[in-house]
């Protein structure tokens, strides 16, 4: 269907966004970039190779609890009846003990650590109230990590915990992906950027999307505002083909001033217009010269919506990695959700501590739901995702909670 006859007819068929994200995610690539940090540098970015550990951890045989070094078989037939006697020294040997804490290394000649619990200390001798066996209470070598193991394989996202794992096995610095360039272009000749005159609108679209790119680890450009001109559309797209994602706000429906996904089509392929879920339809994806371009509604939480949605794992694709999963709390609805059959429905709600202090929160929709009322989702705590096979949720249900705004 060309622009003018979708102009005209609307949009009578929606794309699922489970298959419009398919579609988007064939089209691109990761971009191949790399660069050298060290670990100090790395929380967040998405590793370009593998990484094996340098050295074992531990590097030595440790004490695993508090007691007395000992040969095991000096323990042996110890009871409560009858302890073994040992004397207390400075080294390992025959009939010796040597006082360790948790993380000592093992004394040489020593295989293992009677727990100080069952031991009773009497001047320069210990009697031994309980036989151990070779190795117990012995953290061997490599117990944590091995020399030679593989870690980490190229496209993971390193977290906080890896840093401290690579460090401890002797990595200072990692290659990773550069961060995914992102150029944000605002449209709309009724968008201004403060002191609005009468018909005239502040933008926020861009300033938006540019703290969500940050946060979801690219690099934006937050471009000026593009009026509702051909020509200037399509310079600011072709602008911005050194970037490895453009994202485009306003001017994606099918109205008389919505130019983009025509001017996308004219210069590249726009792979899909018009996506099942609500609010923000009026969404398009397309593809000019290999760089992709998400051309996100006008309305603010149609924006959003749509930039988790699709920005935020194509962020990660071109970054060499797959999205992580949104994190998600469950809680019970204080009131109905209702969904159109056949779209994907992401209700906002605010989130409470249930009554009886239990694990499970209290979900209250939030009562203003258009669009356009950016304070909805702004001052909301999450979004309930209503699939696309369910005509909504009844007051009392138990559902999950997709906190996106603590996403990365």
């Amino acid at each position: 269907m060309t622009d003018s006859e979708l102009r005209r007819s609307g949009f009578k068929e929606k794309t699922r966004v489970d298959a419009a994200r398919e579609r988007l995610r064939e089209r691109c690539s990761a971009h191949g970039r790399t660069t050298t940090l060290s670990i100090g540098e790395a929380d967040g970015r998405v590793l370009a190779e593998a990484v094996t550990a340098h050295r074992d951890v531990p590097h030595y045989a440790r004490a695993a609890m508090d007691g007395y070094a000992v040969r095991a078989e000096d323990t042996f037939g110890a009871s409560d009846r009858s302890p073994e006697v040992l004397s207390r020294a400075e080294r390992g040997g025959p009939g010796g003990a040597v006082r360790v804490h948790t993380g000592s290394e093992l004394p040489e000649g020593c295989d293992s650590v009677v727990m100080i619990e069952q031991v009773e200390e009497l001047g320069t001798e210990i009697e031994v109230f309980d036989a151990v066996a070779e190795g117990e209470n012995v953290g061997p070598v490599g117990e944590d990590v091995e020399s030679g193991q593989a870690l980490y394989e190229p496209g993971h996202r390193i977290r906080p915990s890896d840093l401290g794992l690579l460090k401890s096995v002797g990595i200072r610095e990692v290659e990773v992906g550069e961060r995914p360039t992102v150029g944000v272009v605002p449209t709309g000749e009724e968008l201004v950027q403060a002191d609005p005159d009468s018909g005239e609108i502040i933008e926020t679209n861009g300033l938006t999307v540019s703290g969500l790119v940050r946060r979801w680890g690219g690099l934006p450009t937050y471009r000026r505002v593009v009026t509702d001109d051909h020509d200037a559309l399509r310079a600011a797209i072709q602008r911005d083909l050194t970037k490895d994602v453009i994202v485009t706000t306003g001017g994606s429906s099918v109205g008389e001033r919505d130019l983009i996904p025509e001017v996308v089509s004219e210069i590249g392929e726009v792979l899909v217009h018009g996506v099942a879920l609500k609010p923000g339809h009026p969404v398009a994806l397309g593809i000019v010269e290999e760089t992709p371009v998400l051309m996100l509604p006008g309305y603010p939480v149609a924006c959003i919506v749509n930039a988790v949605q699709f920005l935020r794992p194509l962020l990660s694709w071109v970054s060499g990695a797959e999205p992580p999963a949104t994190p998600t709390v469950a809680a019970t609805l204080t009131r109905k959700i209702r969904s159109e059959p056949g779209t994907r429905t992401f209700a906002r709600v605010s989130l409470e501590e249930s009554e009886d202090g239990g694990a499970d929160r209290i979900a209250t929709p939030t009562r203003a739901s258009g669009a356009g009322v950016l304070s909805s989702v702004a001052l909301a705590d999450g979004w309930v995702v209503v699939p696309e096979g369910r005509e909504g949720y009844d007051e009392g249900e138990r559902i999950g909670v997709e906190l996106w705004e603590w996403s990365a």
